[in-house]
């Protein structure tokens, strides 16, 4: 065990776990003794996130993801165990001990570092003679001021560059192979991953440079290079600039398409500027954003493919509880060509004066509509009466299905009726569809996570009640063990019930913090729901674990009683006489 039971109960105490979460979740609600807000692990409207200071555990009702403070910051952080102990040991001001080196974070801290020194091999390129091209791209493009504040840099022509000043340092081939800076060539030689490029460092919002993209600055494709993903980075979890942004007075995150579009806002003054990296904006990337603010503007260019991602990022914004306004660029091709010809202030103005993400939806939607045609005017109005319909305030959908109607030339009075009409089989097919989950209990019992999944549901339901019982009441089992690991039919549930009651045996802590360190992610989400349940009173405990451990037996003999006729059948067809057919 990487870090000592003592250590890691200590880091609890000083991480309490309403803490931890309130600085990255609005608790706003409390039911019970659980407190309640919106889950920063997937979109929703409704709060069904749950953390209980009592137990110091947290849990989705929407997505079902769980566990302890330690759990919460390796998922929101996209921490390894050992990392998000560290994190928390420095937000505590503890000192973590020797004894809990973990090699996996050596290697981190080389590609760190690595990453750290080729940014500067690049930066001081970009500085020298040979740096010319992409000093006359910076120069272009009007943002040398932009250079140091965004650690530029230029990787140049040529095979080794990097490669060959990295091992100088000391790195390794493997090193520089993990961490996307070299490449393999058929005949082993290693090669420059980064070629003649104008290089922007990716920066974490600790301060670490964990990846990097090249625009390339001669002919050839791609026109952006980025990082693969490696130990330390992940395209679809990391933003642009976000490590300045999120330092912004704006009040808003502006959502640019590329980094060279970012660097030019930041040189016009909009410092919250950031952009998704060589990927459509993800589900990661959103919830990554609403840590940081409550509003974003999409600033993406004004072309069709421009408008259809931003269609596409309203979707996934929306499900993180954001205001979105769309900026429509009148008479440029993106944010920069504007901000050229009618400078700053004006694009200012844009985005104060930019529509929210219904009315640009309604705009977008009437655009694919002739208006002057019957025809056109009953298409538009059935899209939009859709995309009313989904509006949550009947305020909200009455504001705008007057605009939606009159902009189709009929009565509000008729759409707002298409509207209502709408939303009663939205309400329908979702109470249809919950109907159908609620009336397979059996099914809806299996754990989110496939790789989990019971292969006897009746039984693992009582293993579960077995657990969840003993950890609340560790004195039914006192001398007593009725049940073996053997005897559970998920293999996970049963080294839980052997670490529980190992643990007992010695009269160590079941909590959270002391098991999880043993289970994966996805099995410490599981025994965080066990723990989190108290369905059960103490005065019936006793009954229902009895209970639980008559189902469990039972089930046993069961599928011992199959495969009993399982054989028999087997030896059946080899018996002399059987026939041939199988019959």
């Amino acid at each position: 065990m990487p870090f000592s039971e003592e250590f890691l109960e200590e880091l609890a105490r000083r991480n309490d776990i309403v803490d931890v979460v309130s600085s990255y979740v609005p608790l706003t609600k409390r039911t019970g003794a659980n407190l309640f807000g919106l889950c920063p692990f997937h979109g929703e409207k409704t709060p069904s996130f749950s953390v209980n200071p009592e137990r110091q555990i947290y849990h989705c009702f929407g997505c079902g993801k769980g566990g302890g403070v330690v759990n919460f910051v390796m998922e929101i952080e996209n921490l390894s165990f050992p990392d998000a102990v560290r994190f928390l040991a420095q937000r505590a001001g503890m000192e973590v001990p020797d004894d809990g080196f973990d090699p996996d974070r050596g290697k981190r801290s080389r590609l760190l570092e690595l990453n750290r020194d080729a940014a500067r091999y690049f930066h001081e390129r970009l500085l020298e003679p040979s740096g010319a091209p992409a000093q006359a791209y910076v120069e272009k493009r009007g943002i040398v001021p932009m250079v140091k504040r965004f650690g530029l840099g230029y990787a140049p022509e040529g095979w080794q560059n990097l490669t060959d000043a990295m091992m100088d340092r000391g790195y390794s081939r493997q090193e520089l192979v993990d961490a996307g800076l070299a490449r393999v060539g058929k005949s082993g030689g290693l090669y420059d991953y980064f070629r003649d490029r104008l290089m922007f460092p990716v920066i974490d919002v600790r301060g670490a440079v964990i990846g990097f993209s090249g625009r390339i600055l001669s002919d050839g494709e791609p026109k952006y290079l980025n990082s693969p993903d490696t130990r330390v980075y992940s395209k679809s979890r990391s933003l642009f600039a976000l490590n300045l942004a999120k330092k912004s007075k704006s009040g808003y995150i502006l959502l640019a398409e590329g980094n060279i579009d970012v660097v030019s806002l930041h040189q016009a003054g909009f410092d919250s500027a950031v952009a998704s990296l060589g990927t459509a904006l993800t589900e990661d990337q959103a919830r990554l954003i609403s840590r940081y603010t409550t509003q974003v503007v999409i600033a993406y260019d004004a072309d069709a493919a421009g408008q259809k991602a931003a269609q596409r990022a309203i979707g996934i914004l929306q499900k993180h509880d954001l205001k979105i306004k769309v900026l429509q660029i009148p008479g440029a091709k993106d944010p920069d060509e504007f901000i050229q010809s009618r400078g700053p202030g004006a694009f200012r103005e844009l985005i104060e004066r930019s529509g929210n993400q219904i009315e640009y939806r309604l705009e977008q939607t009437a655009a694919q509509f002739d208006l002057k045609t019957d025809e056109g005017r009953l298409g538009y109005l059935k899209a939009a009466a859709r995309l009313i319909a989904a509006l949550p305030g009947s305020v909200e959908r009455e504001i705008y299905g007057m605009r939606a109607a009159e902009k189709a030339s009929v009565s509000a009075d008729a759409f707002l009726t298409e509207v209502a009409r709408t939303r009663r089989q939205n309400v329908a097919a979702a109470r249809k569809k919950q109907d159908r989950e609620d009336s397979a209990p059996l099914r809806s019992a299996q754990p989110k996570s496939r790789q989990l999944r019971f292969s006897n549901v009746r039984s693992a339901v009582a293993e579960e009640g077995v657990i969840a019982l003993l950890c609340r009441f560790p004195e039914m089992f006192a001398g007593d063990e009725p049940l073996t690991a053997e005897d559970f039919t998920s293999p996970v549930l049963g080294r839980m019930y052997a670490s529980v009651l190992e643990r007992l045996r010695q009269g160590r802590s079941v909590s959270l913090t002391a098991l999880g360190e043993q289970f994966s992610p996805d099995e410490t989400t599981l025994l965080a729901q066990l723990l989190q349940r108290d369905d059960i009173p103490a005065s019936a405990a006793r009954q229902a674990m009895d209970d639980y451990i008559k189902k469990i037996r039972a089930e046993k003999e069961k599928t011992a009683l199959d495969e009993d006729i399982r054989a028999y059948a087997e030896k059946l067809k080899k018996t002399k006489g059987y026939g041939k057919d199988g019959s």
